[in-house]
């Protein structure tokens, strides 16, 4: 059974969760920006981990400082449900920070860098 496209109504609220995705050339997409290639193969493992995972295959355009997700249902030819809950799923996997999250872990010293988040 083939997913259900969604319309451009529907693609536009979903955005509004996920505002660092954009819809681009039939997709929706994010760059994970990273300080080097180290940061940029680990997000690609993560990545590629939790599409194999969910059986949801991104499109991913990887260069030494960065790694652009690209998210269609190929079998609907278009954007749909599964694409969303991916992206929601490479959110919070890929950009968690765990020393804002309260708890033990402290997460890398900045001097080490590793993403470069969009909140600063």
């Amino acid at each position: 059974m083939k997913d259900k496209v969604l319309t451009e109504a529907e693609i536009a609220a979903e955005l509004r969760t996920l505002p660092h995705w954009a819809v681009k050339d039939g997709t929706i997409a994010r760059v994970c920006k990273t300080h080097g290639w180290r940061a940029t193969l680990m997000v690609v493992n993560a990545i590629g981990h939790l599409a194999e995972a969910a059986w949801h295959h991104p499109d991913l355009s990887v260069s030494y400082g960065q790694v652009e997700v690209r998210l269609s249902s190929h079998d609907a030819r278009g954007i749909t449900a599964k694409d969303f809950a991916l992206a929601r799923r490479i959110e919070e996997v890929v950009f968690w920070q765990p020393g804002r999250d309260g708890g033990p872990l402290e997460g890398p010293p900045a001097k080490e860098g590793y993403l470069k988040f969009d909140d600063g």
